[in-house]
């Protein structure tokens, strides 16, 4: 009976290891599943928020086409590029696309790699080149200069846009509910996974926001149930002066929509002084 018994144990701990070790395995070969979400169908324009736009394309220096809208403000104070988050596409985005023609801002949204009506697959050097890209697009094709460009990033998007910040210098550049790293996100999902280990996918927002030289607005919910609140607070810690951190209210998906008018009022005032 003895025997029997710890010949049964063993075997559960076997198996448990083994489905320990596969689940590792598939966490770290398939990564790219747990972080892009693409969808390909362009669901709505703005021109159902009564907003003209041009439909835009251009290409990445490895020969990739991406797809965008350029949307004109009749008041341009300034240009944004909006690097959204890691889901959908363009087309999940006119609350904002509204949010920025009000405060002046024509805005470039474009969609990496795998995304909308974008060419390729994702991936972290891909998405890289897409926001370089649209960089150049908006300084060499549209001819505006850096320091009248607002990067603006959303949860993913924020370390695609502080990535872009850093290696040039925009007017401002705004962080929306963003992950200090994907790592550090993955420990929090994944705690008895050495997920640090086996991250091939890294995106370092802390990084890259230490080294941004522009003004920084970092925007975060207490109440972000996918990214922790503390990862804002870090980046913000992290970002040199001058800065500010504006805490809204709702959750990863909804908190800049239930803030809108807070989010719109800080907002408008960064602009006004920075730009």
């Amino acid at each position: 009976m003895e025997t029997n018994f710890w010949n049964i144990i063993w075997t559960v701990i076997v198996i448990v290891v083994v489905l320990y070790v596969v689940y590792s395995l598939y966490l770290a070969i398939f990564q790219s599943r747990f972080v892009y979400f693409p969808e390909p169908t362009i669901e709505a324009t703005p021109e159902a928020i009564g907003l003209e736009y041009e439909e835009v394309y251009f290409e990445t220096t490895d020969g990739v086409k991406l797809f965008a809208w350029f949307i004109p403000s009749k008041e341009q104070r300034a240009v944004a590029i909006f690097c959204h988050g890691n889901a959908g596409n363009i087309s999940h985005r006119l609350h904002t696309i509204k949010l920025l023609n009000r405060l002046g801002l024509s805005t470039l949204i474009f969609d990496y790699r795998g995304y909308g009506q974008s060419e390729g697959n994702p991936s972290e050097k891909g998405t890289y080149l897409d926001v370089e890209a649209a960089w150049q697009y908006i300084v060499d094709f549209r001819g505006i200069e850096p320091e009248k460009i607002v990067i603006l990033g959303r949860s993913l998007g924020g370390a695609i846009a502080a990535y872009i910040a850093q290696k040039h210098q925009p007017g401002m550049l705004v962080i929306e509910s963003t992950f200090t790293s994907i790592p550090d996100m993955a420990a929090v999902i994944y705690p008895y996974i050495p997920v640090r280990l086996l991250s091939r996918i890294i995106y370092p927002t802390v990084k890259y926001i230490s080294e941004v030289k522009c003004p920084v607005l970092i925007v975060h919910s207490r109440h972000d149930d996918i990214i922790p609140f503390d990862h804002g607070l870090r980046l913000f810690e992290m970002a040199n002066q001058p800065k500010k951190f504006l805490e809204i209210s709702g959750n990863h998906n909804e908190g800049y929509m239930i803030s809108t008018e807070q989010h719109e009022e800080h907002l408008r005032g960064f602009i006004s002084k920075y730009l």
